[in-house]
């Protein structure tokens, strides 16, 4: 096989970049097949605050391959809240279901964590329900452990 045709057949080399506003489409459709909900004005408001890579504070990004958006994820710098010092927060993180297994989360997470660590702080959080075995399997295998915070919720009805 020549070098040209082994280079035509090689998958598209995954990158990490700050979400585009033309990617909310795609950002939209990975949603929406993981979650089963379509929720279009949510997603062009949270482009709105953390889009465009307009601060370290804020970071909205994906994962792109070729063409084609295999995953994204959003977190944020939060400061103080409940006696906690500053920390990096993930809040948002999703993988094409097609393309899970190939380290896209991974990469995905570490750039995260590099754009928090340039914010100044050194260490990272998330929540996710309990019964989310899938997301909590993959935080995991990355090194994240039960954190000394406890959710609590009530019903407002």
């Amino acid at each position: 096989m020549s070098t040209s045709t082994a280079q035509s057949t090689r998958a598209p080399e995954l990158r990490v970049r700050p979400v585009e506003a033309t990617d909310l489409g795609q950002v939209i459709a990975i949603d929406t097949e993981v979650t089963g909900l379509e929720k279009t004005d949510y997603w062009y408001e949270l482009f709105h605050r953390y889009g465009g890579g307009r601060t370290r504070q804020r970071l909205f990004l994906v994962a792109e391959a070729g063409e084609t958006i295999d995953g994204f994820i959003i977190g944020e710098v939060r400061d103080w809240e409940f006696g906690s010092a500053p920390c990096g927060w993930v809040f948002g993180l999703s993988v094409r279901p097609d393309a899970r297994l190939a380290g896209v989360g991974g990469r995905m997470l570490e750039a995260v964590c590099e754009g928090f660590r340039h914010a100044g702080v050194n260490k990272v959080r998330t929540m996710l329900a309990r019964d989310n075995s899938l997301v909590l399997s993959f935080f995991r295998s990355q090194g994240m452990m039960a954190a000394p915070f406890i959710p609590l919720e009530m019903d407002l009805e």
